[in-house]
């Protein structure tokens, strides 16, 4: 059973490649930020912050 590429992934130990999402993966802001205006990603040791703006636009600043 194909996932439609804007759905996330439930977590299994084994994963058939025919479940994965084709394209890009696409994640709802909404599932990141929570209740938050900010939120931290950690990439190759470094923070970057992601934040929703007054105006309800997404800048990623390290």
């Amino acid at each position: 059973m194909n996932t439609p590429s804007n759905q996330p992934l439930a977590h299994s130990s084994k994963v058939d490649a025919s479940d994965l999402p084709q394209g890009r993966p696409r994640l709802n802001s909404q599932l990141l930020f929570g209740t938050q205006n900010e939120i931290v990603i950690e990439h190759q040791g470094d923070e970057y912050r992601l934040r929703i703006t007054s105006n309800g636009k997404l800048i990623l600043t390290k």
